[in-house]
């Protein structure tokens, strides 16, 4: 079966991952995320040149993991979009080198598309229909998926404002909390009491989200509280409005069509909470919950040589050789820069 090299620097993440018929042999990831950490957020300049350094050894720490040399590589996938426009062209430029130089096949990814076939690394094949609940710093999305590299992607919901992620970011610089703010929420907030503050739950549509009020909810919550601000409790209920809302429009989805599989992934799909909260709503109502292990929920290239191993067995052909970063690709197929046919 053929070897596919992922390679993922959309944000602050330089992944590379190697992955043949569904199985993860190696991977590797670099973060700079703590020279991000004291500007509250990632600076994209600093996030190309930290792509730059690290590329090269993060393939050369994968191949090794996983026991082949460059030469037995049979395709290369690269996420061309979205994310930020410095950083993908950096993955993208090594992708097309790598790929070029081997004389094999480049495929141009969607990172969202990358985060769903995440879960395809830890627990096989998407069932056909699935429900993908998608929450990451960027992005929040619910997808009805049928075929992810075979299908178009249909959106049954999205964030009108904030994306999750970046609500939990906001919420703890406002708590002097340090960034990214998720882990340092979810540490927290363990001590606090999520019932402890009644925190508003947005609804846009059906299935749509909204998390800038609720961001605004907990900045006046604190501006008009007397005394120290107790922070686990303010944490704990934020988080808890934040998991709630996900988990009922998930849920709400699947019953509206009619899918037994809800998939959970994205960054913040590695939130304890999230993940509890899901757990005891699907089984209440008899859906299936599958969420990749936490370390696959982040940004890696594992995710992109994923959906590069989905398209080489669909038989897609290569993605175009003009292919161009799209920092703002919308999600509708896996692929990017390729030919808008269908390989069934």
């Amino acid at each position: 079966m053929p070897l596919v090299l992922g390679i993922e620097s959309s944000c602050d993440e330089t992944g590379v991952g190697l992955v043949r018929d569904g199985v993860l042999l190696g991977d590797a990831l670099a973060s700079s995320v703590d020279e991000h950490a004291r500007f509250g957020g990632v600076v994209p300049e600093i996030a190309a040149r930290a792509h730059l350094e690290a590329l090269v050894p993060m393939v050369k720490s994968a191949l090794t993991t996983a026991g082949v040399a460059m030469s037995d590589v049979d395709a290369v996938a690269v996420t061309a979009g979205p994310g930020l426009a410095s950083a993908l062209n950096v993955g993208l430029a090594a992708g097309k080198a790598y790929a070029t130089s081997l004389g094999v096949p480049l495929y141009g990814v969607h990172h969202l598309a990358g985060h769903a076939a995440a879960d395809v690394l830890g627990h096989g094949p998407l069932p056909s229909p699935s429900v993908v609940l998608i929450v990451s710093g960027g992005h929040t999305s619910l997808l009805l998926v049928e075929d992810l590299v075979r299908r178009p992607i249909a959106h049954i919901g999205d964030t009108a404002d904030d994306a999750a992620g970046e609500a939990f970011d906001k919420v703890a610089r406002l708590l002097g909390l340090p960034y990214p703010g998720g882990p340092a929420i979810g540490r927290i907030a363990v001590q606090g009491d999520p019932q402890a503050i009644a925190f508003p739950r947005a609804r846009v549509g059906d299935f749509g989200f909204s998390f800038s009020g609720l961001k605004t909810a907990v900045a006046r919550w604190v501006e008009r509280h007397d005394g120290p601000i107790p922070v686990a409790d303010v944490a704990a209920s934020f988080q808890e409005a934040v998991a709630d809302v996900l988990t009922a429009r998930a849920i709400a989805a699947c019953r509206a069509h009619a899918v037994g599989t809800l998939v959970i992934v994205g960054g913040v799909a590695a939130n304890g909470r999230l993940r509890d909260l899901a757990a005891s709503r699907c089984k209440e109502a008899g859906i299936e919950l599958r969420i990749p292990p936490p370390r696959l929920c982040t940004d890696n290239g594992a995710m992109i040589a994923a959906v590069g191993d989905l398209l080489v067995a669909a038989g897609a052909p290569p993605s175009r050789p003009n292919l161009s970063a799209d920092p703002s690709a919308v999600l509708v197929n896996a692929q990017l820069g390729g030919h808008d046919v269908d390989h069934a």
